[in-house]
């Protein structure tokens, strides 16, 4: 496996340039794959599809996101999106309904109740966790204010 390391260019920085390649480390990995199956396409088309559905990854772009939530957000939405509404060509279905996880094919507001549904449990259980840390059956401690 190659693994290329970007850093800062040492030529003055350019408007809207990109990172350096500044060094490649190349690590094997071994094992017993089937070499019908070895290939890099599946991956680099994968990337494509993010790079042209997502304005955050095109390179030399500036519709990124400042916080690593709200990327992580992004990205959770992309895969949503791809493998649960969106219909494919060459399936004729969703890739989740050919896998067997769903049977009809969700909408954007399916997406948007399970978000919505996920963030009222995430609150109910923080409003717990802090209730059952304030409680406490004997009253305050000694020293402690009201």
């Amino acid at each position: 496996m190659l693994v290329k390391i970007y850093g800062e260019s040492p030529e003055p920085e350019k408007r809207y340039s990109p990172a350096v390649c500044i060094a490649c480390e190349s690590k094997t990995i071994s094992g017993q794959p089937d070499r019908k199956h070895v290939s890099t396409s599946y991956v680099e088309r994968q990337n494509l599809t993010m790079r042209m559905h997502m304005r955050r990854f095109p390179r030399l772009t500036n519709a990124f996101s400042k916080k690593l939530e709200n990327h992580v957000a992004a990205i959770s939405l992309h895969f949503m999106f791809y493998n649960f509404v969106r219909i494919h060509q060459t399936l004729r279905i969703t890739p989740a309904m050919a896998a067997g996880v769903t049977d009809p094919v969700w909408d954007i507001a399916d997406i948007v109740r399970l978000v919505e549904e996920r963030e009222a449990r995430d609150l109910r259980e923080s409003r717990e966790e802090r209730n059952e840390r304030s409680y406490n059956p004997f009253g305050p401690a000694l020293g402690q204010r009201n």
